[in-house]
């Protein structure tokens, strides 16, 4: 028989276990996962109460934060080979997301010029624009590593590969080869798509070569229509060099690839919409990059147009 004591013991257990707070999951780097209560956050650290201790986690070690009852968003329908990460990831300002994320965003080269990209899993793959890869083959990457001091070591890799093409949509899946002393750094793509005028938004990319330039602006519309696809515009800095390369919301999900600008105007940079990254995504074995195939990659020429004049005389053939 339970006495009074043990079940007023249990009434104010259950009532604790009610209102404690939710938990967050911290995935590291270096693959580990840590969840638990987070008490304080400041500019370079986490501190997490994990039940016995409190941890302090350097922020530059953290790869993804989210609260335990998020669960990742699949990324592809179930049995198809995950690609890329989707999932809710909490609000947190500009300077703690450009020092989180910043690293998955690269310096993509070709000989005729250059651009921006990001990593989206551990395998090496990275989304770019068509057009900053357009007919080229012999492509670079060049990754922004921190190293335990704070600085941030360069890294140029060559024998980037051509995964899949989408001209008409203007983006590329490439692959970066696996550094063995250098894990990847992923981005997660938004599980959303009902961005809205005014939210905050930033980028990363390397406008005119100067390299992890951050820009910072809002959405001025999500549904810019421009010869039957409908892009983000947004106020953020968007130059040549940042093409290719993510725009984040305040949660530092990517809602968009920055692809272009309206020249001689200022505040008005476009961004492919999420949605589309997706769908490319999931589809690439359709925009498949063929080395064999001269034809891979390019758009076909367009068939003649007819006449406009009238055909010559029978004899006169």
């Amino acid at each position: 028989m339970i006495s009074r004591t043990c079940l007023g013991f249990l009434a104010i257990l259950a009532v604790l276990l009610q209102t404690a707070p939710a938990a967050d999951v911290i995935e590291l780097k270096s693959g580990q996962r840590v969840e638990g209560e987070v008490l304080k956050e400041t500019d370079r650290d986490l501190y997490v109460d994990v039940g016995v201790d409190v941890l302090k986690i350097p922020l530059d070690r953290i790869q993804n934060r989210y609260s335990a009852g998020d669960q990742p968003i699949p990324a592809a329908e179930p049995g198809a080979d995950d690609v890329f990460i989707s999932r809710r990831l909490p609000v947190r300002s500009i300077r703690q997301l450009a020092e989180m994320f910043g690293e998955a965003v690269v310096l993509v080269q070709t000989p005729s010029g250059l651009g921006s990209g990001f990593i989206i899993n551990d395998r090496g793959y990275c989304v770019t624009n068509y057009h900053v890869v357009e007919r080229e083959t012999r492509i670079s990457a060049t990754i922004f590593h921190k190293t335990p001091s704070g600085d941030f070591e360069k890294r140029r890799i060559k024998d980037v590969k051509i995964l899949a093409l989408n001209p008409f949509f203007d983006l590329a899946l490439l692959q970066i080869p696996k550094q063995e002393d250098i894990p990847f750094t992923v981005v997660s793509l938004s599980p959303d798509v009902d961005q809205r005028e005014g939210e905050e938004v930033f980028a990363i990319g390397n406008p005119l070569g100067l390299e992890r330039s951050v820009s910072q602006g809002i959405i001025s519309t999500r549904n810019r229509n421009f010869d039957g696809v409908v892009y983000i515009q947004t106020t953020a800095e968007i130059n040549p060099g940042n093409s290719g390369g993510p725009l984040f919301n305040t949660r530092g999900e990517v809602i968009g690839v920055t692809n272009m600008k309206v020249l001689g105007a200022e505040g008005l940079g476009f961004a492919i919409p999420i949605a589309y990254v997706k769908h490319f995504l999931l589809n690439r074995d359709a925009f498949a990059f063929d080395q064999d195939n001269p034809n891979t990659g390019h758009r076909y020429l367009d068939a003649p147009r007819r006449r406009n004049s009238a055909p010559p005389p029978l004899g006169e053939r």
